[in-house]
């Protein structure tokens, strides 16, 4: 897992502080929380001049499962008029620091009661297009019930990054799911299985793996011979990893991926870098996945 220490007084050390909106910047502008900066990037764009988001998650080295709230999480969250966590059992210090800082009025985007997910289910909803969709969407219509007087701009907002953020990141979705529908591939965690699944690869890694390693809990020994099986075989013909949770179950498949000469890949959990945008981060890491699939298929 990833892992972010907390001093013991509950401020953050200096790795692991967040950006928090300043209060003379976000003056007039509807202020929103979100606890992750993929979801937070996105309502960023949709709001435009007219919306203030922090992010709380937003180092790398973070751990949204096990993030301890701050006080200054708890400040940022009573100031919000609109809230966005991501459910599912992922992030439930988020939907307790909302309870603990009720406010009249609020709005509050539970990414996984939205889509009709419970805790057990994949959390990672930011790896599906078809969520994020629905996530895209549900903002827009939130951002206009807060500010009705903006609606046509919130409109225009959600149309232009549709048809211009989003444009390379359907893009190369497209083009993988056209050239390398069905190449078998191996991948670590259960983040990569719903965008895997959307691109039409055939994911040959049991899930209970992939969910294992996720929730950093121990990997069944049947799953570790399969996967290492996969491996040693080349059964996979490429192996997709994420680059924040190195595990030792996750290093062994890597050095036997090394070893049979696959291609490997990486993705991550969050933002990487921190700077880039949503979309900026899911058409690099697939622009790298089709580089691999390349390299494993001479397509």
């Amino acid at each position: 897992m990833l892992s972010c220490a907390l001093a013991g007084s509950g401020l953050l050390l200096a790795g692991c502080a967040r950006s928090t909106a300043s209060p003379v910047a976000s003056a007039g502008k509807l202020p929103v929380v979100a606890a992750e900066n993929f979801w937070g990037s996105i309502a960023s764009q949709l709001g435009g001049s007219k919306v203030a988001v922090d992010s709380i998650i937003v180092n790398p080295n973070t751990d949204p499962h096990s993030y301890e709230a701050t006080a200054s999480d708890g400040a940022a969250i009573a100031r919000s008029r609109m809230a966005i966590v991501n459910g599912i059992g992922y992030d439930g210090w988020a939907s307790k620091l909302i309870a603990a800082n009720p406010a009249s009025g609020r709005v509050v985007l539970d990414v996984g009661k939205l889509l009709g997910l419970s805790e057990g289910e994949n959390p990672h909803q930011w790896y599906s297009p078809s969520s994020v969709q629905r996530v895209i969407a549900e903002i827009v219509l939130d951002y206009e019930r807060l500010d009705p007087k903006d609606t046509a701009y919130f409109e225009q907002r959600g149309a232009a990054f549709q048809a211009r953020e989003l444009a390379d990141y359907n893009r190369l979705r497209s083009a993988i799911r056209a050239r390398y529908g069905g190449v078998p591939v191996g991948y670590s965690e259960s983040i990569f299985q719903p965008l895997g699944e959307d691109l039409g690869l055939r994911l040959l890694t049991p899930y209970s793996f992939a969910k294992a390693v996720a929730e950093g809990v121990d990997v069944g020994a049947a799953d570790k011979q399969t996967v290492d099986r996969q491996a040693e075989e080349r059964s996979i013909k490429v192996w997709v990893y994420n680059g924040q949770n190195v595990s030792p179950d996750v290093q062994r498949v890597n050095q036997l991926a090394r070893a049979a000469h696959i291609p490997i890949t990486t993705i991550t959990e969050t933002l990487s870098p921190p700077s880039d945008t949503f979309e900026q981060w899911q058409a690099a890491q697939l622009a790298s996945l089709s580089a691999a699939l390349h390299r494993a298929t001479g397509r």
